[in-house]
């Protein structure tokens, strides 16, 4: 055998045979929100989190996919971030999440009827958008952008909020000790 195919070879076992195989991890979703938000177990992280800390979130909301049949990442990036501190020990009650939306993600938060009368498909988003609601998260319309983009807030799902603009909500939030998290 030559050297280069014993090295391959004992690569390969290692891999395969590891007691922490590269296959033998998925990612999960829940415990918070079920359909959506799967994260990777971190086991052993040498930053600890503070499971006792209140995290306030605030998601600033601003683009959208060109697909109108495609999910919004960026809403299930909140998915993420309750169920992998969930997951993690955070206690529900310490995650404090807002959702603020303006320009191009207008058109996710309103209600499939909305939806299918201006892209003749359902909202892909409005299951996650009504978890998120129902677990306790928030979500701030821009007034602004609803003018602007015609998206009356009669037409938003239930529970979403009308602000000012995004401007005047992400300022009151980061006031009010919320994180802003911008991707």
């Amino acid at each position: 055998m030559s050297m280069r195919r014993g090295i391959l070879f004992l690569g390969l076992a290692l891999l395969f045979f590891s007691p922490v195989s590269l296959f033998s991890q998925s990612k999960q979703s829940g415990p918070i929100i079920k359909s959506y938000g799967k994260v990777w177990e971190i086991e052993d992280p040498t930053y600890i989190t503070n499971v006792s800390k209140e995290f306030r979130v605030v998601f600033d909301i601003m683009n959208s996919p060109e697909s109108h049949s495609e999910i919004n990442k960026s809403i299930e990036t909140a998915a993420r971030f309750l169920n992998m501190h969930a997951q993690s020990g955070v206690p529900k009650e310490n995650l404090k999440v807002v959702l603020v939306v303006h320009n191009q993600a207008s058109k996710d938060i309103i209600n499939n009827q909305a939806y299918q009368k201006r892209f003749a498909v359902n909202n892909p988003n409005e299951k996650l958008v009504r978890e998120l609601i129902a677990s306790g998260a928030k979500f701030v319309f821009c007034g602004q952008s609803s003018l602007s983009r015609n998206y009356p807030v009669e037409e938003t799902i239930e529970g979403v909020e009308l602000a000012l603009s995004a401007m005047t909500a992400l300022i009151q939030l980061q006031d009010d000790g919320y994180q802003l998290i911008k991707f």
